[in-house]
């Protein structure tokens, strides 16, 4: 059956969506939901339990705190208060922690490590997913049952300052409230001092019950400097002037036989080595508690701080504010709160966070029977009814009291059991769904493949076996055995599947579907190759041969290499050592037809040489051997200075996980010692990055771009990077918010002239040359916004990136006539290493956001994340447009490099529909981190695959006719000379 390439393009892009969406609904796990109304209630806590007679009254123990004030210091980590330097980080906290009336802990949080999901986790109990991280940008009203909807409902009065985030998930919970912007990273001192001028006031007052204090300021300045910044002890030592402010206030306002207080010091996540979050390593991941209250023994010493779980502060809060437990929380009661309670009371808490615990249970576990922690439970329960009825009798005899602390220890066990299990279903994925997905984009993956060069021919159209493939014996086959499959799986499966609720009538045409698609393929590939034919008695015809050079052997090897290997979790943690591996070896591949082009060849040409060049004034013959020498050695030593370049940029930023704490020359560089060779370094980048771009650009663009540059340096200089030579050292720093407005207006300049001049060659007239330049010019705009953006000590990544490409492109592709899609994978691969060569990493704490705020006085949130993401992905992006200038350029010039079988690609990537989809992709693959045993970027990457070349033939078929389409033209062959 022949279809338009059109049309197989739509219904392959929607097959596409439908398998892509199978898989995104395995991948992210349904949240736990209890099954009862939608908040808790006092009336719906259970009785007390009673062996013998009727359940006793649902009696609540009494409040264990009147007031409590939270004090929450984002990216606090545990060090900063429990480690070495947390005697002169924060000397009265660590006073309070080893001689003081506290509790101390090491509050594990679960990643991702970001603020919206920690205050999620915080206030209800439950463990975020990774699609919290999204809405980190734009947090909605939280809906679900939590800790401050419940005091809001028993009356409590409770007032906020800090982060807004909590103004946004609670809109209408506090009765006051003044909320400061969280993304604003370039201000670490007005956040704080926003937060700290309403103190004095506040605690004077007795209209309140609930504090909530969050300061953002250690986080900004971890994410400008670092966690070992000279500015990190002054900042702590505010934390800590706070916090002794605060006790002291509790203390003078504490009145004789009235509830005590609680103080609460946590942090929502930690900082990495880098200064980031949202990763799960351990700086991240570790967070220090601090529970401060007269209810407690005081301590004598230093004791090793106890680990516990982030979500485990909200059942205790709930419980000592005398609240419900929120339903959905799978947090357990931390029992150094209750020492100082009696033992009935202490059982009964217990008992009411284990009948919360065991109700979520059911209504998410199935078997949830066979659960150790829902039996071990339910044991407890019965041994404390007996106990109860014991201690109503009024035995006091020392046997009840061994008798209570067995239940008691039999509580705690089960609480833990229960507690892990709901956090282990959390984190379980639908398998099925995503293998059903994934098999299906792979197949039609292949099938995409194998119509390519049909759907390019000059019929544009696609001719797919789907009758023969409908009757056919396998086809059958291929369907039962599916569905067996399916049956076998839904049966024995000990969770509930999506793909299993689904109807049997969409299960039949799922694997109708899957059957038939795998029989189209085999027929497709049974055609296109050279076995095929030979099957059928024919000889292969040499249109249907492939031949494929030893460069394409590597690319097309490398690129399915890299693919599977992210099946492994470690290899997606160290993702980037597989791109520089690839890189190198295609540097010494590159290198060998380098030689055999040179060597090689002219020794079997004898004296006569080959033109390296044409030229458009003269013939290629003319050209003089002594042009043609130097020519030579500088594509001889194009590959191994590539090479030199790659394995400097290694060094410069450590990445990954399992090596990104060692040292690495960019920390080196940031030391205040190496200011004046940082100086230096950067402003030789600089100018070697004018020296590069300004070749192709008109003169107005290379003012711009001088004046620009010199912005650039000023800008670094201004925030303490770099300096002048005429500048002191220990003179102020600023924001550079009018330097970077001055490198802004000359951007926006030379993006103008190009687009001008681009539009004038679309429009006015066809000048082929005036195109390319306008192309180049809007290049240079985008490098010198690049060289904003990233930091002084990166500066050489941009250097290396461009004179790898000037080097590449003038004496490799044009010399070597590579065709589009070779120099089109080429790209790929030099874009993908350059990512990593930035420092970044498939771990989000690697993503600087402080790159967002650059000539920015406030918080706006289009151009902060568009900064952001822009400095991320820079390399890749400068790879994508040089290709599309380069591409461009040689088409113009109709060399043999622009055509060929990968002329689809520059189709994509002139279309802008296309390109933004691109980007689209990019930038939704980041948030697939390293945490999921199942590696989801396998898909992933297949999936970027499939969508850019379906994509590419649909925008293709869509903006040229079938009558009018021409078929590719092919590069001509290389002549022989006798």
């Amino acid at each position: 059956m022949k279809v338009r390439s059109s049309v197989f393009a739509s219904f392959i892009l929607i097959l596409e969506a439908v398998g892509v969406a199978l898989f995104l609904r395995g991948f992210f796990p349904v949240p736990l939901k209890s099954s009862l109304s939608s908040k808790s209630k006092l009336s719906d806590l259970p009785a007390e339990p009673l062996a013998g007679s009727s359940p006793n009254s649902s009696r609540l123990p009494q409040p264990l705190f009147k007031r409590v004030v939270i004090m929450l210091v984002d990216a606090l980590r545990e060090d900063f208060v429990f480690g070495p330097n947390g005697r002169s980080y924060m000397p009265y906290t660590r006073h309070l922690v080893e001689r003081g009336s506290s509790h101390s802990f090491v509050a594990k949080a679960r990643p991702p490590t970001v603020t919206m999901p920690r205050i999620k986790a915080l206030t209800t109990g439950t463990i975020p997913g990774f699609i919290d991280v999204v809405m980190n940008l734009n947090s909605p009203a939280l809906l679900e049952d939590n800790l401050v909807w419940q005091a809001k409902a028993a009356g409590k009065r409770m007032v906020f300052y800090g982060d807004d985030t909590w103004v946004r998930l609670f809109p209408k919970h506090f009765m006051e409230h003044d909320g400061t912007t969280s993304f604003f990273v370039s201000d670490y001192t007005e956040v704080d001092n926003n937060v700290t001028r309403h103190l004095d006031s506040t605690l004077k007052r007795d209209d309140w019950d609930i504090l909530i204090l969050h300061y953002l300021g250690l986080d900004h300045i971890g994410h400008i400097s670092g966690p070992h910044s000279s500015l990190i002890q002054p900042k702590l030592l505010e934390m800590d002037d706070v916090l002794k402010k605060i006790h002291g206030a509790l203390v003078s306002k504490e009145a004789e036989g009235s509830l005590p207080y609680l103080l609460v010091l946590c942090g929502d996540h930690g900082m990495s080595e880098t200064g980031s979050h949202g990763g799960s390593s351990e700086p991240e991941v570790n967070t220090p508690l601090v529970l401060i209250s007269p209810a407690f023994k005081r301590k004598v010493g230093m004791e090793k701080p106890e680990v516990v779980e982030q979500v485990d502060l909200t059942p205790t809060l709930a419980l000592g504010l005398g609240l419900p437990i929120s339903q959905n929380s799978v947090g357990r009661l931390i029992p150094g709160v209750l020492e100082e309670t009696s033992l009935r009371d202490q059982l009964r808490f217990l008992h009411l966070n284990g009948h919360q615990l065991s109700c979520l249970l059911k209504d998410s576990t199935p078997d949830y029977e066979k659960e150790a922690g829902f039996e071990q439970f339910r044991m407890a329960e019965r041994a404390h009814g007996s106990w109860m009825k014991l201690f109503l009798e009024g035995n006091t005899s020392e046997v009840l009291t061994n008798m209570g602390r067995k239940v008691l220890k039999q509580y705690l066990e089960a609480l833990a059991s229960m507690s892990s299990a709901l956090s282990k279903q959390l984190g379980k994925y639908d398998m099925y769904s995503m293998v059903a997905g994934m098999v299906f984009v792979f197949q039609l993956l292949l099938v995409l493949l194998l119509a390519m060069p049909e759907a390019l021919s000059g019929e544009a159209t696609v001719d797919l076996p789907v009758l023969s493939a409908l009757l056919s014996l396998p086809f059958y086959l291929l369907c039962l055995l599916l569905a067996s499959v399916h049956v076998l799986v839904c049966t024995s499966a000990e969770s509930s599947c999506y793909f299993c609720s689904l109807s049997w009538g969409l299960v039949f045409a799922a694997v109708a579907l899957s059957s038939a698609m795998f029989c189209i393929l085999i027929s497709m590939a049974m055609r296109r190759l050279p076995l095929g034919p030979l099957i059928h008695g024919k000889s292969p015809s040499r249109s249907s041969e492939w031949s494929l050079s030893e460069l394409d052997v590597l690319l097309l090897a490398g690129t399915v290499g890299h693919t599977l290997s992210l099946a492994a979790s470690s290899f997606v943690e160290e993702e980037h050592q597989i791109w520089y591996f690839l890189l190198n070896t295609l540097c010494l591949a590159v290198f060998q037809d380098v030689c055999r082009k040179y060597f090689r060849e002219q020794s079997a040409s004898g004296d006569e040489e080959e033109p390296v060049l044409p030229s458009r004034d003269c013939h290629p013959s003319a050209r003089s051997r002594a042009e043609v020498l130097p020519e030579r050695w500088l594509a001889l030593a194009t590959p191994p200075f590539t090479l030199v370049c790659c394995r400097l940029l290694r060094s410069l930023n450590q990445t990954g996980v399992q090596w990104a704490h060692l040292p690495d020359v960019g920390h080196w560089l940031n030391s205040s010692e190496h200011r004046t060779l940082l100086s230096l370094l950067a402003a030789f980048c600089l100018f070697l990055i004018y020296f590069l771009v300004q070749r192709r650009c008109s003169w107005v663009s290379k003012v711009a771009l001088a004046l620009g540059l010199l912005g650039v340096y000023s800008y670094r200089a201004a925030v303490g990077n770099v300096g002048f030579p005429w500048q002191r050292s220990g003179s102020a720093t600023s924001k550079g918010t009018v330097e970077a407005r001055f490198v802004y207006v000359f951007i926006l300049g030379i993006l103008f002239t190009g687009t001008k001049d681009l539009l004038r060659s679309q429009i006015v007239t066809a000048d082929a040359e005036l195109k390319s330049r306008g192309l180049w010019e809007i290049y240079s705009g985008l490098v010198l916004l690049v060289s904003l953006l990233f930091r002084a000590h990166n500066l050489p990544v941009l250097c290396c990136c461009l004179l790898i490409q000037t080097l590449m492109a003038q004496f490799i592709w044009k010399r070597l006539h590579y065709d589009a899609a070779q120099t089109t994978i080429m790209h790929y691969w030099f874009g993908q290493a350059f990512f990593y060569f930035q420092g970044n990493s498939n771990n989000i704490a690697t993503v600087d956001i402080s790159v967002g705020f650059v000539g920015l006085e406030s918080y706006v949130e289009a151009p902060a994340v568009f900064l952001t993401a822009l400095n991320t992905y820079a390399g890749p992006l400068l790879w994508a447009c040089h290709l599309v200038c380069y591409l461009s350029s040689e088409r113009g010039r109709r060399s043999p490099v622009a055509v060929g079988h990968g002329c689809y690609c520059l189709a994509l990537l002139r279309s802008v529909p296309a390109a933004a989809y691109i980007v689209l992709v990019t930038a939704l693959r980041y948030h697939l981190f390293i945490w999921s045993v199942f590696s989801p970027k396998l898909l992933y990457e297949s999936m970027h695959l499939l969508l850019t070349a379906g994509v590419c033939l649909f925008f293709i078929t869509m903006e040229q006719s079938p009558g009018s389409r021409k078929p590719c033209p092919r590069p001509p062959p290389r002549r022989r000379r006798r």
